[in-house]
């Protein structure tokens, strides 16, 4: 099941076509408003000194532009936002192995979940996708892992 929700964008001001899903994904799950995750991870992506050196080797003079939430996020940059926060990865996806989750109700846990998938992040709220379209592939696409908050783990 798929919910269209564009986790406060839109009433942030934001518009036009871009790859912000990890803050859409966070914005929903976190409950947290839009322009506040994106300017934290934002925040964090130009502080960290190994993400900015490569973005200046490949950008140059616009690699302050490019560490903007609306060219994707990087996997470190998320990964220290959610776990300052508490939230637990679980990975469903080992190498050699296949793919054992898919991104449908009865495969995932009930509850607040960030979930990564190829290329894309979004929100699962209580076994439904929380997007702005239906990533899902008819319950085909695999999940590589997903984000918990604290609260579900006890």
């Amino acid at each position: 099941m798929w919910v269209a929700d564009d986790g406060g964008r839109q009433a942030a001001g934001f518009t036009g076509h871009t790859g912000d899903c990890v803050v859409r994904a966070i914005a929903i799950a976190t409950e947290t408003p839009y322009i506040e995750v994106y300017r934290a991870l934002h925040e964090t992506a130009l502080a960290d000194a190994w993400l900015r050196q490569r973005l200046e080797r490949r950008y140059g003079a616009r690699a302050r532009a490019h560490a903007s939430p609306r060219f994707g996020v990087h996997r470190r940059i998320y990964d220290r936002y959610l776990t300052g926060r508490d939230w637990r990865w679980t990975p469903t996806m080992k190498i050699g192995h296949g793919c054992t989750v898919h991104l449908r109700s009865d495969e995932l846990p009930g509850g607040r979940l960030i979930v990564r998938v190829s290329r894309h992040m979004c929100a699962v709220i209580d076994c439904v996708i929380h997007d702005t379209h239906d990533p899902s592939r008819n319950g085909t696409r695999c999940v590589y892992g997903y984000w918990q908050p604290p609260t579900a783990l006890r």
